[in-house]
């Protein structure tokens, strides 16, 4: 095991405070470094999976998440006219629930409130400008003025990394993949008591997804420019035009979206860091080292892993430079798998033509991918 550490967590999202929490309960020295000014986290909801329920479990928090969200078993697939096609039972990982949604500021609010009892030092406003690793320890500057000397350095600053740009430049800058994420919160249809899917040959597929016994999102992929924005003043109106074909729930939730403000748009891109996820005592993990599309709602599972299985193996491991050795030879396998997968459901989704590699891929299906996932990881 290695002996306590002093670690620096660049970013305050979901994986940083994952591990900032699982790191101090081990009696691990953690600060976290977030560039926002609070943890006012952007964006609608998130589904929790049964294995990153598990990894909220391991540190403690499992109960305050899913007293803030909406725990669900059910996944329910409509035709685009609403009429329901299955019903199909998610599958759990040990004794976690199958599923939870939850906003994501409560989420955030859960996650902080876990790292700072767990005594990590949160610091606002701040960003790294100065970082020399020696081999021995990374002399690390922030924005805000603080330095320090770490053992550790860990990025979970996001697709966007600046730590990843320090490590490697724009050679692995995000990747648009050509299409686009549209959300709203809205209050829950009483039949929305789990996911709600509707597809079928409109090359679109939309979600409703309880977050609270009072609200849900609605939520869709589409094909849209890397230019393109929606209108500030009619974003509803365009969200509307694109999901015009979709009747039954998804209608009905449609039909309270009246707010433009209230639609999030989001690209998606991708990020594959093909290097080594670490560098002497400075490591890449969640979306900085291998973000992917939603399409398996495993980007902020994939997070939460890496950061427990980061704590687990710094505990197995007697230095840092065979923990994170290890670390990466266990994860990177099962997140590319989900970023290849990923890829490859949004191509089948919307009719865009796959690669051979992708139609093996394809045979396991996202129920198939649901089974493999809570599997240990």
């Amino acid at each position: 095991m290695t002996p306590p550490l002093r670690v620096l967590v660049h970013g305050g999202g979901i994986g940083g405070l994952t591990l900032a929490t699982a790191l101090a309960r081990r009696g691990h020295q953690v600060d976290v470094a977030e560039l926002r000014d609070g943890l006012e986290a952007l964006g609608v909801g998130i589904i929790q999976p049964s294995n990153a329920l598990h990894v909220m479990r391991e540190i403690g928090v499992l109960d305050a998440c899913l007293a803030a969200g909406f725990e669900w078993e059910v996944l329910t697939i409509c035709d685009p006219g609403g009429a329901t096609l299955a019903r199909i039972p998610q599958p759990r990982m040990g004794d976690a629930p199958s599923n939870n949604g939850i906003p994501r500021p409560a989420l955030a609010g859960v996650l902080s409130a876990a790292a700072t009892e767990a005594g990590a030092s949160l610091r606002f406003s701040a960003t790294i400008t100065g970082l020399d690793d020696d081999g021995e320890g990374v002399d690390v500057t922030l924005s805000d003025g603080h330095s320090g000397r770490y053992d550790l350095v860990v990025g979970f600053d996001g697709i966007g990394s600046p730590l990843r740009r320090r490590l490697y430049g724009d050679t692995y800058a995000p990747e648009y993949t050509g299409f686009a994420n549209w959300r709203v919160t809205l209050p829950r249809l009483p039949e929305v008591q789990g996911v709600v899917m509707s597809a079928g040959n409109l090359r679109a597929k939309a979600l409703l997804t309880p977050i609270t016994d009072e609200l849900m999102y609605l939520g869709s992929v589409f094909a849209e420019a890397e230019d393109f924005r929606p209108d500030r003043e009619h974003a509803h109106e365009q969200l509307a035009e694109r999901l015009g074909g979709f009747g039954g729930p998804i209608a009905e939730a449609l039909a309270q979206v009246a707010d433009p403000s209230a639609v999030v748009y989001s690209r998606i891109s991708q990020v594959t860091v093909e290097e080594p996820w670490h560098v002497g005592r400075v490591v890449l993990a969640g979306d900085a080292a291998h973000a992917s599309t939603p399409h398996l709602a495993q980007g902020a599972a994939m997070a939460v892993e890496d950061a427990l299985v980061l704590a687990q193996s710094l505990d197995d491991a007697e230095d840092v430079a065979t923990a994170l050795a290890a670390w990466e030879e266990r994860r990177r396998p099962r997140a590319m798998w989900v970023q290849a997968l990923s890829r490859a459901v949004l191509k089948q989704e919307t009719g865009t033509p796959t690669t051979p590699e992708e139609d093996e891929l394809l045979k396991v299906g996202i129920p198939g991918a649901a089974h493999v996932l809570v599997q240990p990881y």
